[in-house]
């Protein structure tokens, strides 16, 4: 059964290559000439003091920089929305640096780098810089992950009438876990989804679960396939949707034997 649409009311991206959503969107509809240099410096989100912006990881960078670009799209305002927070593997660096310390010498461990390495230390630093209270969620479900996060925001937005932002970011593995851990290179996106449109900029995605296995859907730009070995992926073929303005539909795989089926159309 076909459930109830949601409406994109904002996005938010952050790559290496593409920091920013507009510039990602036109390389994801191909009409960027080659891939471009990557781009210096780390994401800089505005609600963490200067201070604060130095000592986070960048998985936390990520994911704020792309919320804030979501609620500023939307003209929403950061402290009053629920978020869900979804990442494979959260700070992959952070992981690889915790192990060797405990290796060499656990009594040098972090404190700080202890409390980055929690799955929802990138939910806690927003509700911190954005001064909200509302709910968050932390998910993490394999290569799953984005779906999952969908998912769950698009329930919580119609389940209770209100604007939910989804937040998906993963980043590279570093060290003796790039033997077992296969993600590269620094991918966070972001959505605003609301049970009503503010106009026909939104885009309605209509969406329901469909039993049996499905593929992930084929990346069609050179953008999408150069950021194909992040564990983050899994976001890639709706937001290469999301970059072009036509009708289409799309099945994302929520676990072996479960698929997420979205609707794409205008509000």
């Amino acid at each position: 059964m076909l459930m109830p649409p949601v409406f994109v009311q904002g996005l938010g991206w952050w790559s290496t290559a593409w920091p920013a959503w507009p510039q990602a969107a036109a390389a994801l509809r191909g009409e960027a000439a080659g891939l471009p240099a990557p781009a210096s410096g780390r994401p800089s989100p505005a609600g963490l003091s200067a201070n604060e912006r130095r000592r986070a990881p960048d998985s936390v960078l990520m994911a704020l920089q792309v919320a804030e670009a979501a609620c500023a799209a939307a003209g929403a305002d950061a402290a009053t929305l629920p978020s869900v927070f979804t990442s494979m593997h959260g700070d992959l660096a952070i992981v690889d640096a915790l192990c060797r310390t405990l290796a060499d010498d656990p009594l040098l461990l972090s404190p700080t780098r202890f409390h980055h390495s929690v799955h929802n230390a990138a939910s806690g630093y927003w509700a911190i810089g954005a001064h909200n209270t509302e709910a968050s969620t932390a998910l993490a479900a394999d290569a799953h992950g984005f779906a999952a996060g969908w998912l769950e925001a698009a329930t919580q937005c119609l389940a209770d009438a209100r604007p939910v932002l989804l937040v998906a970011c993963d980043t590279e593995a570093v060290g003796p876990l790039r033997s077992v851990n296969h993600s590269r290179g620094l991918l966070a996106v972001a959505l605003l989804l609301a049970p009503a449109p503010r106009g026909p900029q939104d885009r309605a995605i209509g969406w329901q679960l469909q039993p049996g296995a499905v593929a992930a859907p084929p990346l069609r730009s050179a953008a999408a396939r150069s950021l194909q070995g992040n564990a983050g992926a899994g976001a890639l073929p709706l937001f290469e949707a999301l970059a072009d303005s036509r009708s289409t539909t799309l099945a994302l795989p929520l676990s072996p034997g479960l698929a997420l089926q979205l609707a794409l159309s205008p509000a």
